[in-house]
Order: structure tokens, then sequence, then C-alpha cells
């Protein structure tokens, strides 16, 4: 249901912004603060869940989640939209920190990889359906449509959780850490504050680099504050284990890599260059989905008896030679043309989300892996908030903010026409004016279109060089990830 929600909110998203007039700046937080939120409070949650039982936080994790989404379909303006995804996004937050935990207690060791690539087609299913549901309700009863559908699944989840889920954790009574918690969360803010207004030229590049340089002090206070309290929100001596070490820096680069991929190509289909409807964009990209559901579980059966680390290496330059293949992506696309990069990167997502997944639970102690889950989530969730915020940086060093605007707001053509009537305010004859409107709106907007794919080039470039570089942590832990130091201690 959490992941149903990343994807169904980006694909309603240009009609969201024609309806309720949103700002770019808005625009962007209702994406950034979903994952912010959710990503500052895992650890704490991790936490929590070893403290008080995995299932419990997950059934609190589901009312609020059912909640929020009832509140997002009846917002009325930006910012109530804004507000009312942070109140999802600390459901989704109880959620995203105690699933992969739960899966990893009900399976034995050599089970884990093909039950959490089991786990991986769900989430998958809940993309496939944000992506094609969504864009069916956009485009035939509104965007706050997308909303409702996560109030019955909500309900029947609530129900069935409270009915069927037990506690197989180990429950350890331990104190909270919120000192660490708050440098974090303080920490990721001030540097998507730095990087998003900076983009958008409401800070100058001295204001952009105090908060991105803040926001890394206080990060690194964050470490110091762990290092030194008696119950540390995150363990950092897991990070000397080899295959959990190697994992978590993997799943970061891979998560700056693709984070802002479903956002960019939702307004490359839906905006001023494809002009397509909600449900076509979200048709267009099926392939990522639909190759991510056959490989996870298929990798995540390899992994189980082989190790995580090749594996998880070829899923990583499968996705990057599709990174690669979209550097090349023109004007105008057909769905055969881009379903097969977009198949290679859901492909390679699926290959290596689900061994290094298992790598990473398979390494701790059993009474660490709701700490262990929230860690790796979290890495996924900053990586892909990050990633939001690099893109829009990239943008803005190869377009202006106006031209940013055109995209993403769909004024390309109001704009056009004002900036043209505005130069022509002294001529006397309208019908003239309408024709030179006609005349000088094309090419200006072929300026703005060919900026724009510029700078998707950029991203994809650089994407595809994270998901490589991601290859380097992925290959350093343990040869057998069944074989690890803690093997013992998990059994």
């Amino acid at each position: 249901m959490a992941s149903l929600d990343t994807n169904i909110i980006i694909i309603a998203l240009p009609t969201i912004v024609s309806d309720i007039h949103l700002s770019l700046l808005t625009l962007v937080w209702i994406v950034l603060g979903y994952s912010l939120v959710t990503a500052s409070i895992l650890l704490n949650l991790g936490r929590l869940s070893d403290m008080f039982g995995r299932v419990k936080l997950y059934n609190i994790g589901l009312i609020i989640f059912t909640i929020g989404s009832a509140l997002c379909s009846l917002s009325q303006t930006g910012e109530q939209l804004l507000l009312f995804r942070i109140v999802q996004s600390l459901g989704a937050a109880f959620l995203f920190s105690n699933s992969a935990a739960i899966i990893t207690d009900a399976f034995p060791e050599n089970e884990r990889g093909k039950a959490l690539g089991i786990n991986q087609i769900s989430i998958v299913v809940g993309s496939v359906m944000g992506l094609v549901f969504g864009g069916f309700l956009t485009s035939y009863l509104g965007w706050r449509s997308i909303f409702w559908i996560n109030i019955p699944i909500g309900i029947f989840a609530i129900i069935w959780s409270h009915t069927k889920l037990r506690e197989l954790g180990t429950i350890k009574k331990e104190k909270i850490d919120w000192i660490g918690n708050s440098t974090l969360a303080m920490g990721l803010f001030l540097i998507l504050v730095g990087i998003t207004f900076g983009s958008f030229q409401i800070l100058n590049s001295i204001g952009m680099y105090l908060f991105i340089g803040v926001g890394l002090s206080l990060i690194g206070l964050f470490v110091f504050v762990e290092t030194n309290v008696i119950k540390p929100m995150i363990d950092l001596s897991l990070f000397k284990i080899r295959s959990f070490l190697g994992g978590n820096i993997a799943i970061f680069f891979n998560a700056i890599a693709r984070g802002a991929f479903t956002l960019i190509m939702t307004f490359y289909l839906q905006g001023p260059t494809m002009r397509l409807s909600p449900l076509d964009a979200g048709v267009y990209l099926l392939p990522v989905s639909i190759a991510l559901s056959i490989f996870g579980p298929f990798s995540g059966w390899i992994s189980d008896r082989y190790g995580s680390r090749v594996i998880s290496s070829i899923g990583l330059s499968i996705s990057a030679f599709g990174f690669f293949m979209l550097t090349s992506l023109g004007v105008k696309s057909t769905f055969i043309e881009t379903s097969l990069p977009l198949a290679m990167i859901g492909a390679g997502m699926g290959i290596f989300a689900s061994p290094n997944r298992a790598s990473i639970m398979n390494s701790v102690p059993r009474y660490q892996r709701g700490i262990a889950a929230g860690t790796s989530t979290m890495f996924v969730l900053s990586g892909s908030t990050l990633s939001i915020g690099l893109a829009f940086l990239i943008m803005s060093h190869t377009m202006s903010l106006n031209y940013i605007e055109s995209i993403f707001l769909g004024t390309t053509d109001t704009t056009t026409k004002d900036n043209f009537k505005s130069s022509n305010i002294n001529s006397n004859s309208n019908s003239t004016n309408n024709q030179n409107q006609i005349t000088i709106t094309l090419p200006h907007s072929s300026v703005i279109i060919n900026n724009f794919l510029i700078s998707l080039h950029y991203i994809f470039l650089l994407s595809a060089i994270l998901m490589l570089i991601s290859i380097i942590p992925s290959c350093i832990r343990v040869g057998n990830d069944r074989n690890n130091n803690h093997k013992i201690k998990n059994n």
C-alpha cells in the first residue's frame, strides 16, 4: 500500500498541478516531504519495534497511513496536501521499518532470499497499480480518487494484520535516542532545503552551500552522538560487518541513481514533449515494474543458493546499461522504443534488490533485525529523496527557472504567449499579434523542450554512473552470505 502511494501520486502530479495550482516548490516538496519524514524517523521506529514488537507497530502504521490517505483526498490547497502527505509518511515509516524484519523472523535463513523476493512482488504490484490504476483513476475520476483506493485496502490490511500476524521477534527493552534522531532529521532536512531552494533561486550560492554545510555537520554530529550515547539509535558496530556495510552503501547509491526516475519520466511523458494522458503514461512505464516483478523472486531464489555478491553486481550492471540507453531519448518516443531500456532498468533493480536485502538481514543478530531493516530502508529513502533534489539541481544548471516551471507546471505555451504580448504591447493590430504568437510560440517551446531533454540526458548519465559505482561496495561483502559472523546468533 505504501509503495502504491509512491507512484500513484507521481503519475497524477501533472493533473494536481493544473487543478489546485501548485507552485513548483510545493510540487517538489509534496514528493520530498513524504520520503524525508519517513527516512528521518525510520531508525527510531526500528528501535521501537525491537522494544515493543514489530507486529504492533506495523498495525499502528496501517491505521495512520489509512487516515492520512483519507485526509489527502480532502485537500483543497497544495499546502494541505503537503501536510496530509506528511501524515501518510508517518504511517509509511511504521510499515517500511517493520515489513522486512517481520518476514526475516518468519523464514529460515536459507529461504529468506526467496521470501524477500516474494515481498518484492507485493511492492511491484503496488507500483504497477500505482502507475496504471492511478492513471486510470486520474483520467476518469479525478486525482482525488487516487487516495480513495488506499482506504478499503487499508481497512482490510488492518483487520488481516490484527488477526493473522504473530510476534516472532525478540523484544528487548531499551531507551530512545532522541538527540541522535533530531540531529539526523535536521541534517537531512537542511541538505534538501539547500539543494531545492538553491535550485529554485530562493537561496543564492552562498546560502545554498551554507545550508548543505550545516546539514552535513549535523550528520557528522549524529555519528559522534551515536558513538558516545549508552543506547544509540543505531549500533554503528553493525557497519563493521562487511555484508551489512557493503549492502547499505550499495543500496544508497542505487537509490540516488533511480530515485528521481519515475518523477522525471512522468513529466517527460505527460509534459510538453509527449503530451500523454495519465493512463497512457502509466502504461509506458509498465516495463519497469513487470521486469522487476519477474526477476525479483528469481534472483532471491538464486542468492539463497549461491550468495548475493555476483548476482547483485549483475543487476546493477543491467540497470546501468538501461540508463545509458535513455541518454539518447528523443522528443518523441514510441512505447517499443522505450520498452527495452525501461525493462532493463526494472530487471536490474529486481536482480539487485532481493539478494542485497537478504544479505543485509542475514548478517545481523535476530534481536537487531528491526533496527537493521530500518537502517536499510532509511538509506533507500534518503538516497531517493536526495536523487530528486539532485535532478532539479542539474536542471537548474542547464535551463532557466522559467523553463523548469514551464515543464512542470504546464505553462509552456502560456508563458511564451505572455512574454510575446509584453514585448509587443505597443502593437496596434490584434490579428497580427495573434499570428505572431503562433509563429513565436513553437520555436520558444522547442527551446524549452530541447533544454529539458539535455537535462534528462545528464540525469540518466549520472544514474548510470552511480549504478556502476554501486558495484564496488556490493562486492566487498563476503562471498557466501550464509557464512557470516553472526550466523550462530541469528539461529
